[in-house]
């Protein structure tokens, strides 16, 4: 697994919960369901005896170690997912396990005039009483067990909103990011929000400390309406690609604050996102009820499987479009595993009890499948070789080492600039990126200026063609097709070549990459 990890270009993997959790919930007792996920946690101080790969009782805190130890020797880091904003106990109905019978009342957040019920902002039947010291020590000291002991690179806090509501509100000076933020350990870490709960006020993305990276929300909605027909201002894409500057800029963050993400665990996979408009979780024995309703997804004609061929070649380019445009944006890209082999969940959202097919990776790839694999692999490669692509600082949108262009630019297909008025039409779909690689700030390990290729990204997301021209204030340089989308293999081989005044014919529902060398220009 690690060799296939290393071989796709992965450079950290985030966990789901290894907390040792709940297994079997009370509302799955009896339906041959299981908790999968591990969003239940009963110990935050051991990993999920389940989780031993040999089963030997006791194993599994070595077993992880090595496991840690044998990423890290790949060039790989580890980020857990972890779960304190509620645990498996449940509401008042549920069992007492673990902190219901050591303290209630200090552990879990009390309704104020009926303390027998809980307060719940997870939507989990409980929330963890954090305005509590214990609580807090908890939390710490469990952090720093995972850290010091366990040797993980960082964490992503589920439902991250609930830790900060000291009374009702969500509270950007809670005690509990001052702790973290003050300790020695715990704030060099990697530390990742999950922005928002489910209580009033709890969507808070772009609201989280100077230290914090979030899972960027606004980032795969305004994808996912981009490439389907529903309207997505340009100016809201042009903010996502390049990083969120508007959530992350004014407080002092850069681009690795956002986490840029179309698909997650919870909700569609790639593919099922671009093959249904409905959920379909009647598995879950919970008739349908559960899981998202709003997933911003198109089925591309057909609800589910098809044999239309123009369908499913439809929604082979959707997922490279995806794929394309989140390894190409600003920020820190976060893929779902699976999601590069055409994984699929039958149309189910919300798998937290399906540990059967519906979840699992098929291996058996089909040639659809396969070619999306190897496209993601030459994708990440391509990003991970060019510092233009995942820069360290803002665009400036101007020049800065005197190359002659700014270091960004935004054209209409006929490769003029995007004016004023455009940037709030939500129903425009075509747009043409300049990304300057003589233009970038950061400087290399020795402190030395960093020239890159220079790029255009060419989105269409109409559903007719569309004809591109390079913009002029760009001609002189040399430009050579990189990728197509509209292409079964995505990248081209035979890299063409274009002229100054020479058109590019772009399909529609796709997106070309054009790449020119530093400093090569088109003599005149």
């Amino acid at each position: 697994m690690i060799d296939y990890l290393t071989r796709l270009g992965i450079t950290a993997v985030e966990l789901l919960p290894v907390h040792h959790f709940h297994a079997f919930p009370g509302h799955l007792a009896g339906t041959g369901l299981r908790n999968y996920w591990g969003y239940d946690s009963l110990n935050y101080f051991a990993p999920y005896s389940g989780y031993s790969a040999s089963g030997q009782t006791g194993q599994q805190v070595a077993e992880f170690k090595q496991m840690v130890k044998s990423l890290h020797q790949a060039g790989i880091e580890v980020i857990l997912d972890v779960v304190y904003n509620h645990t498996g106990e449940g509401s008042h109905l549920g069992p007492t396990l673990t902190l219901r019978g050591i303290d209630n009342a200090a552990y879990y957040r009390l309704v104020d005039d009926a303390p027998r019920y809980y307060m719940d902002f997870t939507g989990c039947g409980n929330s963890l009483n954090v305005r509590h010291p214990q609580i807090l020590k908890l939390i710490m000291d469990s952090l720093r067990y995972w850290v010091l002991d366990m040797h993980v690179d960082g964490f992503r806090f589920d439902l991250a909103s609930a830790l900060a509501r000291e009374l009702y509100e969500v509270d950007s000076l809670a005690a509990f990011f001052d702790i973290i933020h003050q300790d020695p350990v715990l704030s060099t870490t990697k530390l990742i929000a999950e922005p928002w709960d489910l209580g009033e006020g709890g969507y808070q993305v772009g609201n989280f400390p100077l230290l914090w990276s979030e899972w960027n929300g606004k980032y795969r909605d305004s994808l996912r309406d981009f490439w389907r027909d529903h309207n997505c201002r340009l100016g809201e894409f042009a903010f996502r690609i390049t990083g969120s500057s508007d959530l992350y800029q004014a407080n002092g963050k850069r681009p690795h604050a956002s986490i840029n993400f179309i698909t997650c665990h919870d909700g569609f996979t790639l593919r099922d996102l671009v093959s249904y408009n409905e959920k379909h979780n009647l598995a879950n024995r919970e008739d349908n009820r559960d899981g998202e309703s709003h997933n911003r997804s198109w089925n591309c004609g057909a609800e589910g499987d098809t044999d239309e061929p123009e369908i499913l070649a439809l929604r082979q380019k959707q997922q490279r479009n995806f794929l394309t445009t989140l390894l190409l944006s600003q920020g820190v890209p976060m893929l779902l595993g699976g999601d590069e082999l055409g994984r699929t969940q039958q149309g189910n959202n919300n798998t937290y009890c399906q540990d059967s097919e519906i979840s699992w990776y098929d291996w058996d790839l089909s040639r659809d499948n396969q070619q999306l694999l190897d496209f993601t692999r030459q994708l990440i490669q391509l990003r991970l070789n060019h510092p233009n692509l995942s820069r360290r600082h803002w665009f400036q949108g101007r020049e800065i080492h005197g190359s002659g262009v700014f270091d960004i630019g935004w054209y209409n297909p006929d490769g003029h600039e995007i004016t004023d008025a455009q940037w709030h039409d939500g129903s425009a779909k075509a747009i043409c990126v300049f990304f300057n690689g003589e233009e970038l700030i950061s400087p290399n390990s020795r402190g030395e200026r960093i020239l890159d290729d220079s790029f255009l990204l060419l989105f269409n997301a109409q559903p007719i063609p569309q004809t591109f021209h390079i913009p002029h204030t760009v001609k002189k340089r040399r430009w050579s097709l990189v990728l197509d989308t509209q292409k079964e293999t995505g990248f081209v081989d035979d890299q063409h070549r274009y002229e100054p005044d020479e058109a590019i014919a772009l399909a529609d529902f796709s997106v070309a990459v054009l790449r020119c060398n530093p400093g090569v220009q088109k003599q005149d």
